[in-house]
């Protein structure tokens, strides 16, 4: 597998220099100023791109082009919007960059309760509290008709919870949640994120699931002329938040997609953090029923506790069987090699790793972004992968 690092752009802390000693080859990045919907234009690919080449590197997915949000409703404005996302995929393919990684996601893109959960070895790692979050969703959103969406003793375990908060928690719990983490679309405050949310009023898993496979028979054929290769992330966790449908959490969701336009261009981005958030997603089956259509992959991995939470742990010390997917990733390349697909190498990027060592009281970190964390991770990766050669030559 190609290994490949994410990188926020210019600004990022972590810069094109730490990427090549952390021993990628690939940049996985978008141009995140243009978050509106409009298209992106050839030449800021183009200027992109030579920026990432003239450090030695390939600039080789996208991610992401944002889905606007009228294209997830389904909105009286959603073809032009649709049109614009067709005019970027032509352009990225005519600039030679041919993977695209986009999710949808409604209003919410990943999500975490702590950014800065310690770990016993002393870093930090990310960390979705199922019942923080359901104090912040019942008693400080205070979301109508949220108590439909929790259990008596969930509400009740939040209440107790809620009652223990300071305003400093509260108001750093809302923070983490609705006020903006990399790569997301929008920043909201509470009145806004309440306005963003009545957006989806009426709209439910069904809904959105058609305007899905709507936007997808627009697009598939679009990248299929362009031989560019797209491929959907998970919902990031993969279960209704806010009362809000997602509809990319399951093995289920995946077969949905993929039929609604069966092109070998309409494909997934295998992220083993979000889909190893559900215990009731295995990893290692869905990678080999999946394999020919995964496009993209992130490796990470997580720790699911009984109440539904989880936090981002090792990358091979978690919920999920990660050497057992980077052996099926692997035996699926191996596959399409014999086949002669010229695609055969699918790209990795290392994804959400702990805060350790200098990183940590640094004024500058994106929260899962840090350098070592992801550089711990990769190495730990590509050590299963040249074990596994091994073994298997």
């Amino acid at each position: 597998m190609q290994e490949c690092f994410r990188w926020y752009g210019p600004n990022d802390p972590v810069t094109l220099d730490h990427i090549k000693q952390a021993g990628a080859t690939g940049v996985v990045s978008a141009l995140h100023h243009i978050y509106d919907g409009s298209a992106w234009p050839e030449d800021e690919i183009l200027s992109y791109k030579r920026r990432i080449e003239a450090e030695g590197l390939e600039w080789s997915v996208v991610e992401s082009i944002p889905v606007h949000n009228s294209i997830k409703i389904g909105g009286p404005e959603r073809s032009a919007y649709i049109g614009r996302y067709k005019d970027t995929i032509r352009a990225l393919a005519k600039s030679g960059i041919r993977t695209i990684c986009y999710n949808f996601m409604p209003v919410v893109d990943w999500t975490r309760t702590d950014l800065m959960y310690r770990m016993p070895s002393s870093g930090y790692a990310l960390r979705f509290d199922a019942i923080d979050f359901a104090a912040y969703d019942l008693f400080i959103l205070a979301r109508q008709a949220a108590e439909a969406d929790y259990s008596p003793a969930r509400i009740s375990e939040a209440q107790a919870r809620f009652e223990t908060m300071d305003e400093a928690t509260q108001a750093r719990i809302e923070k983490n949640l609705i006020a903006g983490l990399p790569a997301t679309e929008r920043v909201y405050d509470r009145p806004a994120f309440r306005a963003a949310l009545a957006d989806y009023a009426g709209i439910d898993a069904e809904t959105l699931r058609g305007n899905l496979h709507h936007f997808l028979r627009e697009i598939v054929p679009v990248a299929a002329e362009c031989e560019a290769q797209l491929c959907i992330h998970p919902d990031d966790p993969p279960f209704s938040l806010f009362g809000l449908p997602r509809v990319v959490s399951t093995a289920e969701d995946a077969r949905s997609i993929l039929n609604a336009v069966d092109l070998p261009e309409n494909g997934l981005t295998f992220c083993t953090g979000s889909y190893g958030a559900r215990a009731d997603n295995d990893l290692v089956a869905m990678v080999e029923e999946f394999g020919p259509r995964i496009h993209f992959t992130h490796l990470r991995n997580v720790r699911i506790e009984s109440d539904g939470s989880f936090y981002e742990s090792d990358h091979l010390d978690g919920s999920g069987d990660m050497v057992g997917v980077i052996m099926a990733l692997m035996k699926e390349e191996k596959r399409r090699r014999e086949e002669g697909r010229p695609d055969w190498r699918i790209p990795l990027r290392p994804d959400h790793g702990h805060l350790l060592a200098d990183d940590i009281g640094k004024a500058r970190v994106n929260p899962g972004y840090s350098l070592i964390g992801r550089l711990k991770g990769l190495a730990e990766i590509r050590g299963v992968m040249r074990a596994v050669e091994r073994l298997a030559a």
